[in-house]
């Protein structure tokens, strides 16, 4: 059997020679400067994703019922329209035309080019009746003229028609008035996932 230095021939340290290192803990001085360094980096992150990227919001008024009740707390995804045009469907949050400094919570159906009427209650898209599995079983029964929705502009409604303030009443939403898609309620913890 080979010795150790036979197998080690270049080894200046004898390995029963060698001493364990110890390493001194960090003062009480460094381990608070690492804790303020953390938690100034968090909160830092945390105000940048809330400028930038989500902005919690509290659900007001009975128009988005059954999907979204009052008091429910959503993420509204800011991002989003940055790199992507409004959807068909998308629950969108957006300052009023008639006064920016209120926002308003609807799902966008006719968007820049779409005919959109509403015939006793059904809304007709491009002439065709538009599928709507989210609206309440209480059903509106207003109707609307048909329109061509403009360039940059968005015909948005609320699921509960029957208390909903909505393009029907004021008009197209500009793309501009859009900052973002509701996306993720919170609470209550009973109703906490995606929303769609």
């Amino acid at each position: 059997m080979a010795t150790e230095q036979e197998l080690f021939p270049d080894s200046r340290v004898d390995p029963t020679q060698e001493k364990e290192m110890s390493v001194d803990p960090p003062s009480l001085g460094q381990q608070v400067r690492d804790w303020v360094r953390d938690i100034s980096l968090t909160a830092l992150t945390a105000i940048l994703i809330v400028i930038f990227v989500v902005q919690p919001v509290k659900v007001e008024g009975t128009s988005m019922e059954p999907r979204l009740e009052p008091q429910d707390r959503i993420f509204v995804n800011k991002f989003v329209y940055y790199f992507s045009e409004v959807e068909r469907g998308d629950i969108v949050v957006f300052w009023y035309p008639k006064d920016k400094t209120k926002s308003f919570i609807k799902r966008a159906i006719g968007l820049p080019g779409d005919t959109v009427e509403l015939r006793s209650g059904v809304v007709y898209l491009n002439g065709e009746e538009l599928s709507e599995p989210y609206l309440p079983t209480e059903s509106d029964y207003r109707s609307h003229p048909l329109q061509v929705v403009p360039p940059h502009q968005y015909f948005v409604l609320g699921d509960h028609r029957t208390s909903s303030n909505d393009s029907r009443d004021w008009g197209f939403v500009p793309e501009q008035n859009i900052f973002g898609e509701a996306i993720f309620r919170y609470w209550p913890l009973s109703k906490l996932g995606s929303i769609r």
